[in-house]
């Protein structure tokens, strides 16, 4: 687990695949188009107002938001 203060990494899962495209609308995280047709987004978030903001633009997007997940990066 991140210290308080630090970045943590998340992982948003959203329904159908996102262009590539869009990995700079949400901050430069990574795209990557699951096997089931969803597209997971993958990156460091600064603070829970960053991730509030994410979700906001997933909403904007009208996409549909399967999951958000921290993603242990410690060895």
């Amino acid at each position: 687990m991140s210290r308080p203060g630090e970045p943590v990494c998340y992982q948003l899962r959203v329904a159908g695949h996102l262009d590539e495209h869009w990995s700079v609308w949400f901050d430069a995280m990574s795209l990557v188009h699951e096997a089931d047709g969803t597209t997971s987004l993958c990156g460091s978030v600064a603070d829970q107002s960053a991730l509030y903001g994410l979700l906001a633009k997933v909403r904007d997007l009208g996409a549909t938001l399967i999951s958000v997940e921290v993603v242990d990066t410690t060895p």
